[in-house]
């Protein structure tokens, strides 16, 4: 055996052909797979683009057409219709009714958005505790939150803020104590379906192997809650945050209209709607430019809602 080897001569190494693989794209993940099924839902891209507009448009547009809320006009420009000058027409005040919804858009779309945080952590904390430890405390919590959902949320709000205005206007002033009491009344009455959606979320992954993994390892309750758990119920949670920042707006519009909202020298948009009221017949564009605004937000708002549902569904094909 020995000399058929030593016959052969010395062995050459061979040589292997390293081919390159032919895919370096990086790995996807579950949120750019989300932005990818976004981008693909025309009426969510059309309707985050008009949301960044509008919002562009209140923080910018103050600036090039300034205007104080709480003067008075020129009495002459009074009613006067859309036109080059005004494209919006003026008030009974005769003052710019685009700058005053300028700038009444910045508070109607705060209050919106500040209501919108209030309402996903009191449905966040209150789903996450009842999902999670489940039993008597669950039940005492979904008794809760049907309490609050049974409560008729309009006559609510006027009566709170009704007991409550005085003295927060006494303790941090008019404008403040109105926003900040409009804020905390719209986001503790609209908590409750994201409560509901995230107690259900929290009672299917907590069954999950990588729970029973984590608290295998020693991972204390809050951990597992915060760490684990809650950061695969997230998709249900921003869906329902869009959507409650225009059932935000349409609430605080409601407030403005019925006269119990914001004062006169902050317009809103629901503020200009309740100016307009004893004038819609004669002058209609002291209506119709307010109400426009408020509808095509809450529109944008619904359709990024829907995109974001269809982009996080876990049921959707991977593209």
């Amino acid at each position: 055996m020995t000399d058929a080897i030593s016959l052969k001569g010395p062995q050459t190494p061979t040589k292997i052909a390293v081919v390159p693989p032919t895919d370096l794209r990086r790995p996807r993940s579950l949120w750019s797979d989300a932005w990818r099924a976004y981008r693909r839902h025309n009426l969510a891209m059309l309707g985050t683009s008009v949301l960044v507009l509008f919002i562009l448009a209140v923080t910018v547009g103050p600036l090039l057409r300034p205007i104080d809320p709480s003067a008075v006009g020129n009495f002459a420009n009074a009613f006067k219709p859309p036109s080059v000058e005004h494209p919006f027409g003026t008030d009974p005040l005769g003052r710019d009714l685009l700058a005053m919804a300028l700038y009444g858009g910045r508070i109607s779309i705060a209050v919106g958005l500040a209501a919108m945080l209030v309402a996903i952590f009191l449905g966040t904390v209150v789903g996450s505790i009842a999902g999670f430890f489940g039993g008597r405390l669950d039940n005492f919590l979904v008794w809760i939150t049907d309490l609050f959902l049974a409560l008729p949320t309009l006559p609510v709000l006027l009566l709170v803020i009704y007991l409550f205005r005085d003295a927060l206007r006494g303790a941090l002033g008019i404008n403040a104590g109105i926003f900040l009491l409009t804020v905390l009344v719209i986001g503790s009455l609209n908590w409750m379906p994201v409560a509901r959606l995230v107690r259900a979320s929290f009672l299917s992954l907590k069954q999950k192997e990588f729970v029973e993994a984590a608290r295998s390892v020693g991972a204390h309750t809050p951990s597992l809650m915060f760490k684990h758990i809650l950061p695969n119920a997230l998709s249900p949670i921003i869906v329902a945050a869009t959507l409650s920042v225009g059932a935000a707006i349409l609430l605080e519009s409601t407030l403005s209209f019925l006269g119990v909202g914001f004062p006169p020298d902050m317009p809103t948009w629901g503020r200009l709607l309740y100016d307009a009221r004893d004038y819609i017949e004669l002058f209609p564009h002291l209506a119709l430019f307010p109400g426009a605004l408020i509808s095509i937000t809450v529109l944008s708002i619904n359709f990024m809602g829907d995109g974001l549902r269809d982009a996080l569904d876990p049921r959707r094909t991977q593209m």
